[in-house]
């Protein structure tokens, strides 16, 4: 099995794939790629067990084989290697490959590719079509909502959810929300599943800067998603996603509506001063007045910052961990936000005031929490 391929071309997809490999595997095979050639096509695998990515090349062969590679060694090797084509002979006995190129020879000792896990068939799929973009913005807006809690492993996950109507991210620790739902990505059948954080993590790296329609294909067990030389396949999140719409409260006379930059700004600054623990921020509204502060008893600090906002309500105090506040502004790209309240027990409700697209619609929940007044 022998093939000849550019090292630039080789390094580029080698690396679109990589995300999905542990820094330490158990079993040595999976800190290979696979290399599979058939008939002048070059099809690449990484894979952790639980997550399978594959990109192909067009080389410059009429043989067929596969051989599982060392993945940190071939690219470094790559990465300092100046473009040129490069000759790999494979010897099939001792599972070595020889990289030929221009000024020099190297071998590399990888495995048997009939021991590489296989990819799994997502059998009696449902199907749906999505823009990439669309994709890569529902993965943006909602992953940093998602949860760390082993003992909660569907909230550690995005829960995708397809109509005939629209198509729903969500992603929730019980601390935060987010609802990003598209108008304009309809699904022939209802259908939804819970996709686990680090395949939609190296999901969102492979979509940035990709103008193309996403193929969407899941049952149960395993989702697969397919654009351009790309495929992913994922185990997904088994379980019942909670009942989001639940927590979401419906009565929120009071809105405060607010420049999104100097706000952001506002808290950044402000948070400094609050405590480590609990980075405890306090909002005060009354009239047309936002007063954000912090403290630290501990050490005695504090900081407070005053902006000007439109407000229609009682004035009320509340206080919010402002490390989930700067998280949702930084996610908004709004120039105002407006967030919707209640009383300063009930959760707060952030949404931009001003829609970039007609078919998006973003809402941003955070729990307060109880200030010591």
């Amino acid at each position: 099995m022998n093939f000849v391929v550019s090292s630039s071309t080789l390094l580029k997809h080698l690396k679109s794939i990589s995300g999905v490999l542990n820094s330490s595997n158990t079993i040595p095979i999976l800190d290979c790629f696979l290399f599979e050639l058939n008939n002048g096509n070059l099809t690449l695998f990484a894979s952790d067990m639980e997550t399978t990515i594959t990109t192909s090349i067009k080389v410059d062969s009429s043989e067929n084989g596969s051989l599982a590679i060392p993945a940190k060694t071939l690219l470094e090797a790559l990465s300092n290697l100046p473009e040129q084509p490069i000759s790999f002979i494979i010897d099939n006995k001792k599972f070595s490959a020889k990289l030929k190129t221009e000024t020099g020879d190297y071998t590399l000792t990888g495995h048997n590719g009939d021991e590489y896990p296989k990819l799994p068939k997502v059998d009696s799929a449902t199907s749906v079509i999505i823009k990439s973009d669309v994709l890569g913005n529902a993965i943006n807006k909602t992953i940093f909502a998602t949860g760390n809690d082993d003992l909660r492993p569907v909230m550690s996950g995005v829960f995708c959810q397809f109509t005939d109507e629209n198509s729903i991210f969500v992603a929730t620790d019980a601390h935060k929300l987010v609802r990003y739902t598209r108008n304009d990505a309809k699904a022939g059948a209802s259908a939804s599943f819970i996709m686990p954080k680090k395949p939609l993590n190296v999901l969102k790296n492979l979509l940035a800067g990709i103008d193309d329609a996403v193929k969407v294909e899941f049952n149960k067990t395993n989702a697969y998603f397919s654009f351009g030389h790309i495929n992913l396949v994922c185990r997904l999140i088994d379980g019942k996603y909670p009942n989001y719409e639940a927590v979401i409260p419906k009565q929120n006379p009071n809105k405060l509506t607010v420049d999104r930059p100097a706000f952001l700004g506002a808290i950044r600054r402000v948070s400094v001063f609050a405590n480590k623990a609990t980075h405890q921020i306090r909002l005060k509204i009354a009239g047309s007045q936002l007063t954000i502060s912090a403290e630290d008893l501990d050490f005695a600090n504090e900081g407070h910052e005053t902006l000007m906002c439109t407000y229609i309500g009682e004035d009320m105090e509340i206080g919010f961990n402002s490390k989930f506040v700067l998280e949702m502004l930084t996610n908004l790209e709004s120039d105002e936000i407006t967030i919707e309240m209640s009383a300063p027990n009930r959760a707060g409700i952030i949404v931009p005031t001003q829609k970039a697209n007609p078919a998006e619609d973003v809402l941003m929940l955070v729990m307060p929490v109880m200030l010591n007044n």
